[in-house]
């Protein structure tokens, strides 16, 4: 069984900083790539930002400069650190993870329950 579990969502200004967590726990022999998506109401879920095992990044031009995606491979966790967040960064955050189960066993991606991030004043 394996769980990711997200925390860090709520309410905030323009303009203001939140940071997301999540947490991989259970039968993990190794995680490959973490993500976070998002899906605003009425549009299809999208990238916002992906991180490897190895720390290459990637991002959705639409954040660039502003989040930063960073991981604790000890730990199973993704971050991610938004800043100058804006009211169309409104969304649910859903964080992703590929991983194994054993050495042998085949690639598996898993989804969080998804935290809500929304930006007004």
């Amino acid at each position: 069984q394996v769980q990711l579990v997200e925390s860090g969502g709520g309410l905030v200004q323009p303009g203001g900083s939140l940071r997301l967590s999540c947490a991989a726990s259970g039968t993990i022999f190794t995680i490959t790539n973490m993500a976070w998506y998002r899906q605003a109401p009425g549009k299809q879920r999208e990238l916002v930002a992906a991180a490897t095992s190895g720390g290459a990044t990637n991002y959705a031009d639409s954040v660039k400069g502003r989040f930063t995606i960073s991981r604790d491979n000890g730990k199973n966790t993704v971050y991610l650190q938004m800043s100058s967040l804006k009211a169309e960064d409104t969304a649910v955050y859903y964080c992703n993870a590929d991983l194994r189960k054993s050495p042998i066993g085949r690639l598996i991606g898993y989804w969080g329950q998804g935290t809500q991030v929304t930006v007004s004043s």
